[in-house]
């Protein structure tokens, strides 16, 4: 049985939804944060050797990394659904878009909180590490604008994989998107699909997704 061990307010979010917009059968197991740090309780940690979210079972299988994950069910559950196919014209920004997230926006994101609560600034903070992160904003800002979804012409795991940190990482940061209408007017279409909408209720029950 393909089981979801969800950490509250977690990047784990993002495979809760991948299985409603799939429509696959699963067990969610829902964990919360300690009180004292945020993090996660030892029962979450003892999942995996890196002791964080997202992590999934399936029989003997224990597997973590989020994109490792949507990849996994995406093929294993889900006949490659939420994939362009090779040679599909969205196929290789899917790619991209799939890859970025995590490889370069959350990392960018993560750097500057670092950064931000060890009060540091100078050259490094100021002309790289939130250069970076602007340029990443900018550049999410622009597909949006070529494009109606990161994935291309429809839904694809690299939406799912963009979803955490443009909703609940950025409600954690309180970071605005005034300035970025695409955005907005994305983030309002993913509020209104059936299956986020299904995710985040039994997810995060009590928690309002942050989707303006």
């Amino acid at each position: 049985m393909l089981t979801i061990h969800h950490l509250r307010q977690s990047q784990s979010e993002r495979i809760v939804w991948a299985c409603e917009e799939l429509g696959l059968d699963y067990e969610l197991k829902l964990y919360d944060r300690r009180p004292d740090n945020r993090l996660a309780p030892d029962d979450y940690k003892a999942l995996h050797p890196m002791g964080i979210a997202p992590v999934i079972t399936d029989g003997d299988l224990v597997l973590g990394e989020s994109g490792a994950i949507l990849e996994y069910i995406a093929r294993v559950h889900g006949a490659d659904r939420l994939v362009p196919p090779v040679g599909d014209a969205d196929y290789a920004d899917h790619l991209f878009w799939f890859h970025f997230a995590n490889g370069t926006f959350m990392t960018n994101m993560m750097m500057q909180l670092v950064v931000m609560l060890g009060q540091a600034h100078g050259p490094f903070v100021d002309g790289f590490v939130n250069d970076r992160v602007a340029k990443a904003w900018a550049l999410a800002e622009r597909r949006l604008d070529e494009a109606r979804y990161f994935g291309g012409r429809g839904l694809t795991l690299a939406d799912i994989m963009m979803g955490y940190p443009l909703t609940t990482a950025r409600a954690m940061r309180g970071t605005s998107i005034e300035q970025y209408p695409n955005i907005r007017a994305y983030l309002a279409r993913i509020g209104e699909r059936p299956a986020y909408q299904r995710a985040m209720a039994k997810a995060e029950p009590g928690f309002t997704p942050k989707l303006d």
